[in-house]
């Protein structure tokens, strides 16, 4: 079973929200505001934490924000605000993910499983070439175990990062396009909207080197070797 951190104010949401995730066999740890949601966060070490964006006391881009300081743990934020700048100052916080509301039920749970599965830890790969420890400067990546050491020194990454750096890895000096990479590291649920590509892309450049990840204005993003 999994447990699921819910930090909603409105109770009536919250209430319908927790009972629709618990109909689909999720434990569900509630709070009603951010500092409470944040000391439950650290209780019960839950596997994804849905955040309402507009939280008393510690709103929830930085409530995700302190969450990403201490855990790699899945954050989906909710929202009724859909604005763009929104949407990307939630991404940019440590959210993987954002639902505008009104949501159906569904919709959250299939949010919720696509986040578990990208989570998940990888099928050990049987070696072969692509598989092999790969330096690119003074970055080193190993598929196999997926540590990353940059100059000698290891580098915390989170699981989306660890993603697009493996297709990267995979593809050195080739141009992969950011509907490329949301098909391979986001699955369906962020189909269409690129601008989640950008900012986990612009998080990875910031801890693996900028110069790492090359710009092609227009087509998408490619590793120099």
């Amino acid at each position: 079973m999994h447990d699921i951190l819910l930090v909603e104010d409105d109770e009536m949401i919250r209430g319908a929200t927790r009972l629709t995730l618990e109909g689909h066999g999720y434990r569900v740890h509630a709070a009603a505001d951010g500092v409470h949601g944040l000391e439950m966060f650290r209780a019960s070490r839950p596997d994804v934490a849905i955040l309402d964006i507009m939280l008393p006391g510690l709103n929830g881009v930085s409530l995700a924000g302190r969450i990403r300081e201490e855990s790699g743990v899945p954050v989906l934020l909710i929202s009724a605000r859909n604005d763009p700048v929104d949407v990307v100052m939630g991404l940019e916080a440590g959210a993987d993910d954002y639902v505008t509301k009104p949501f159906d039920g569904p919709v959250l749970v299939a949010r919720i499983r696509s986040l578990l599965r990208r989570a998940a830890p990888a099928e050990p790969a049987p070696p072969d070439p692509k598989t092999t420890r790969r330096c690119f400067g003074d970055l080193e990546f190993c598929p196999t175990t997926l540590e990353v050491r940059r100059g000698g020194s290891p580098l915390a990454l989170t699981t989306t990062e660890l993603k697009l750096l493996r297709e990267f890895a995979g593809a050195p000096g080739i141009v992969l396009t950011r509907d490329l990479l949301l098909e391979r590291v986001w699955d369906y649920a962020w189909s269409g909207d690129t601008r989640v590509v950008d900012v986990h892309v612009q998080r990875l450049r910031a801890k693996i080197g900028r110069e790492r990840i090359e710009t092609v204005r227009g087509f998408g993003y490619r590793l120099c070797r």
